[in-house]
């Protein structure tokens, strides 16, 4: 991140911010809810529905809003820059203090998130035909392989598999490692 605070940055974007015309009402309220309803603690129910009024021009509502967020500390600003991006990215890129700042990486665009993104482009059904193919292997050469009967290494991966499911299922699973296997 870049040496300059995000109260800083907010004391140089107000101007822009509340010049007439660059912040419709619809963006203005869609920040103050998102501010109120994912943080609470920045925005209150009762600082909401102020800032919310549409009997005061929206400038001074703005204006207000900034103020506060600039009072309440940095991480209360950097939440409205997000707040400003999830809602306008058009007018957070022309931010005054954004043509300062070189562009940086999100933390969702590293690279494990996108790995894991990769590896669940295929869905829910690919997972359980997946799941269910192995399965089925399993179950096949358990009761068909005559030397897994005898040795009892069925029981054994059984055994370890019960350690990771719930209590219901482990009871299950436990009850078939105490039954002969095969009838012997």
């Amino acid at each position: 991140m870049s040496d300059q605070l995000y109260r800083e940055r907010l004391l140089q974007d107000t101007p822009y911010l509340t010049s007439s015309g660059r912040l419709s009402e619809r963006v203005a309220d869609r920040i103050i809810l998102q501010l109120n309803r994912m943080y609470p603690q920045i925005l209150s129910n009762s600082e909401a529905e102020r800032f919310r009024n549409p009997q005061t021009p929206l400038r001074t509502r703005l204006s207000d809003l900034l103020k506060h967020l600039h009072r309440k500390g940095d991480r209360e600003c950097q939440e409205f820059y997000r707040a400003l991006r999830n809602n306008s990215d058009k007018i957070y890129s022309t931010l005054p203090s954004r043509e300062t700042i070189p562009e940086r990486v999100e933390p969702a665009e590293t690279s494990a998130e996108q790995e894991k993104i990769i590896l669940n482009d295929r869905g829910p059904l690919f997972f359980l035909a997946c799941f269910s193919a192995a399965a089925g292997l399993a179950i096949l050469l358990n009761y068909n392989n005559p030397e897994m009967k005898s040795n009892g290494s069925a029981r054994k991966v059984l055994g370890y598999t019960a350690i990771g499911f719930g209590r219901h299922i482990r009871n299950i699973l436990i009850s078939f490692l105490k039954e002969p296997l095969g009838g012997q």
